[in-house]
Order: structure tokens, then C-alpha cells, then sequence
């Protein structure tokens, strides 16, 4: 399973490019889908997004979540593959729904890369944190054993 980790500064170019971290590259080499979550853009390898996708599809059928959610995961997704510089577009309407303006934090999330507006991601920071001691404080499978 591929795993993104690490934390980046990053501009966008003129055309919106985002260069993609190099400890990223290679794993989105086959490309990657590009959609808005949790207000940031996720990048997703291929088998992630399927893997959600399906998850979705599922929760569709069942009842469970409404076709429209579906529907708007779909149609703001966007399928790239990096050029030979390691760059990826981000469309202006996903930047602008998330707020994503020339300078951007790139995160590895594990099973996905995000990139945030810089005021979001310090926002986030400390809230992060806490939940992390939290989890382990409370045994959830993480830190020692």
C-alpha cells in the first residue's frame, strides 16, 4: 500500500501547476484524481480513489448516503498525471473552493496527499495534535504496546 507522509511548502505556478513534493512522484507516476475534501484538494493515487469510490457506490445502494453526494464526488473529481516535472494542474474552481491561492502546504494523509491554504493548515495544527495525543492516550492501536 503506498503511504504519503511528510509536510511541504509549496507555490503554485502561473498555470495553477503544483510542483508535487519528490518523495511523492513516483507513486502518482501512473496519475492520480484530484477532488475536494474536508476543505482542502486531495490527490489521490488511482486505487484510492476507486477504493472510495466504491465505498460510496456502496453507501448509495444501501441507502445510506444520498445519490447526490455521488454525484458531486464524481463530477468535481479531476484525473492528472504528472508531467515530466513532477507537476500537476489544480483547476481554478477547485482552488477557489477550497481557497487555495499561489502559496500552499503539501501533506502526505497516509493513503493520500493534501494541499491546504496556509491559514486552513495552521488552523488545523494544534486541533490535530490534540487529537493525536488523545488517541493514543486512549490505547486506539497507536504508539507502543
Amino acid at each position: 500500500m503506498t503511504r504519503f507522509v511528510g509536510n511541504f511548502e509549496h507555490n503554485l505556478d502561473d498555470k495553477g501547476r503544483l510542483i508535487l513534493p519528490s518523495a511523492f512522484r513516483a507513486k502518482l507516476a501512473e496519475g492520480a484524481f484530484i477532488t475536494p475534501l474536508d476543505h482542502c484538494l486531495a490527490i489521490l493515487p488511482a486505487d484510492e480513489f476507486d477504493r472510495m469510490a466504491d465505498r460510496l457506490e456502496e453507501r448509495v445502494a444501501s441507502g445510506e448516503v444520498d445519490v447526490n453526494a455521488l454525484r458531486h464526488f464524481a463530477s468535481q473529481a479531476d484525473e492528472v498525471v504528472p508531467d515530466s516535472q513532477g507537476r500537476v494542474r489544480l483547476l481554478p474552481h477547485l482552488r477557489e473552493l477550497v481557497g487555495l491561492d499561489r502559496q500552499v502546504i503539501v501533506t502526505g494523509a497516509l493513503r493520500r496527499i493534501e494541499v491546504w491554504s496556509p491559514e486552513r493548515w495552521d488552523t488545523l495544527g494544534t486541533a490535530g495534535a490534540e487529537r493525536l495525543t488523545e488517541a493514543i492516550e486512549r490505547g486506539h492501536g497507536l504508539g507502543p504496546s
